[in-house]
């Protein structure tokens, strides 16, 4: 059984000075590999935690990347990391994917979307596909495909 966490579970953890895993050699060239160059396209990082995906997207890859998370202090941290005004960062957004609010986005629709140590914590797994693909284009093959990734009720993996 999984448990799901709220966002003040979260913020407690982030205000508190709790760090997680970044993106590590092998695993930004396997994701490097997968997604190519942005060529300045619109990507997503859900769960963005401190921005290091967010941010390696954004200058490493070449997107325009917005990274959301539901936990300010997370989200504070992000942004204290930013690059300046010579090279300006990844977007940041206090959104809570898991409760529809895609209202803060600043795009219709992402070229690529990550999605890194959140999905586990989903309470309604079904209903954050449903999210995801709302606002994915048809280019992202982790997205695109999560219709065969998916069985009955909407369970993925």
């Amino acid at each position: 059984m999984t448990t799901t966490a709220t966002a003040d579970y979260w913020e407690l953890l982030w205000a508190g000075g709790r760090r997680y895993g970044q993106p590590d050699g092998p695993e930004t060239h396997l994701m490097d590999g997968h997604l190519g160059a942005g060529h300045g396209r619109p990507a997503l990082d859900i769960g963005c935690g401190d921005g290091a995906l967010a941010r390696h997207l954004h200058h490493a890859l070449g997107y325009r990347t917005t990274g959301i998370d539901f936990s300010p202090s997370a989200l504070a941290l992000a942004a204290s990391q930013a690059g300046g005004a010579e090279q300006p960062g990844p977007l940041w957004r206090c959104v809570d994917i898991g409760a529809a609010n895609l209202t803060a986005l600043p795009e219709p629709a992402y070229a690529a979307i990550t999605c890194r140590l959140v999905y586990r914590w989903l309470g309604d797994k079904g209903a954050f596909v449903h999210h995801v693909r709302a606002v994915a284009t048809a280019r992202i093959c982790g997205v695109r495909h999560l219709g065969r990734l998916t069985g009955a009720g909407g369970a993925a993996w």
